[in-house]
């Protein structure tokens, strides 16, 4: 004779391991929990775990409807009607049992048969395939079409994709019945439970090949290289992605064609840079030219633009052609470009040139260290 297991009735949040200012999404979450680690399918012959399986159903039972809850705080178990775990199983869950067939099965559909959300038959989608393309520093400012080679697999045409042979087609799996899944029947403490699982036979194809298509040996597809003409929309960048719909790999026996990822990498360009949607770039000046004044041409990807430095010019300064930089990708217009001048103090000067700059400091009583010359040096030493 079975003894019956007695297990104490705890308070109904401490049960779901929630605040009694839980909400209820918490204590939905806190269910699905509990009810995953005390199901019997889990813990087989385990009777206490059984009896608190119970208990955690009652709990979400009358904490997931607000009107028994506003009750339960206030009278505590009796004002719901006391213990017990015997309510209806339909309202247990919250209205149904597709809440704790989503707890076990990550809502793959309904345990009962009927209506569930069963998954897809028939032939899968192909496979997503990733590309990098290079592209030209100019490409990426103002957008081009480019060739990109990808190894794909393609419908074959011999058989239009069904992978049957030449006068032949596919025949309905005997196994499934052209369902593509087979359902197993099992029983519970919540009646009969059927579970559905992809057909061995047919692949969860729905179908068999008798006599493959002898080119793509009845997969339907062959592999092969495909070059595909890209649009690059302006303004794009290193790490930019375009995905192209349907331009991956065919799926097997006719199953829908994945897509294709493009990833880009620019080229960078012998002067210009990219700082956001602004292209910079280094104007070298003389130090007679900055502290004059001059003016330059300077090449720009538009063509050459007239660059006027007026005399005092600092290292540094920054010019800028508004609307001369980069496309936006995601709005309308342009960014700029940034000149910025570089001074550049030789190095290396003649004795002429040397003099003069001597000089120079001279009239601006501006102190200089000047070559010794080594005669000089040596009496300097001895002093």
């Amino acid at each position: 004779m079975e003894v019956p297991v007695e297990v104490p009735v705890a308070d109904f949040y401490e049960l779901l391991g929630v605040p009694r200012n839980a909400s209820a999404e918490q204590i939905k979450r806190a269910y699905r929990q509990r009810a995953r680690e005390l199901h019997p399918d889990a813990n087989p012959g385990d009777a206490t775990t059984e009896e608190q399986f119970k208990q955690v159903a009652r709990a979400y039972e009358v904490l997931s409807d607000p009107e028994q809850r506003a009750r339960y705080d206030r009278f505590g178990e009796q004002g719901v009607g006391g213990g017990g775990a015997q309510s209806n199983m339909g309202d247990m869950f919250g209205g149904g049992l597709g809440d704790l067939f989503d707890a076990f099965f990550g809502g793959g559909g309904s345990p009962f048969g009927g209506a569930g959300r069963r998954g897809p038959t028939g032939p899968p989608r192909g496979q997503d395939l990733e590309v990098v393309a290079d592209i030209t520093f100019e490409q990426a400012v103002f957008g081009a079409t480019i060739p990109v080679t990808v190894r794909t697999a393609l419908k074959c045409d011999d058989c239009k994709g069904s992978g049957a042979g030449e006068g032949t087609k596919p025949v309905t799996c005997s196994e499934c019945n052209g369902r593509g899944q087979i359902q197993r029947v099992r029983q519970s403490m919540l009646g009969q439970m059927v579970t559905s699982t992809a057909c061995s036979k047919c692949g969860g194809l729905g179908q068999v090949i008798v006599t493959p298509c002898a080119t793509c040996s009845g997969e339907g597809r062959v592999v092969t290289e495909k070059t595909y003409q890209v649009d690059v929309p302006a303004g794009v960048d290193t790490g930019s992605t375009l995905r192209l719909t349907g331009r991956g790999a065919a799926g097997k026996r006719g199953g829908a064609t994945g897509d294709l990822y493009v990833h880009l990498r620019v080229a960078p360009h012998e002067r210009y840079r990219r700082e956001g949607d602004d292209l910079v770039t280094e104007l070298p000046v003389g130090i007679a030219q900055a502290a004059l004044g001059a003016r330059f041409v300077l090449p720009t990807l538009d063509g050459d633009e007239e660059i006027i430095l007026p005399a005092g010019t600092q290292p540094g300064r920054e010019f800028v052609l508004r609307g001369r930089g980069s496309h936006r990708v995601q709005g309308r217009g342009r960014g700029d470009l940034r000149v910025r001048v570089d001074v550049q103090v030789p190095t290396k000067l003649s004795e002429f040139e040397a003099e003069l700059l001597k000089k120079f400091a001279e009239s601006r009583g501006e102190q200089v260290q000047g070559e010794q010359r080594l005669m000089d040096r040596i009496k300097s030493a001895f002093q």
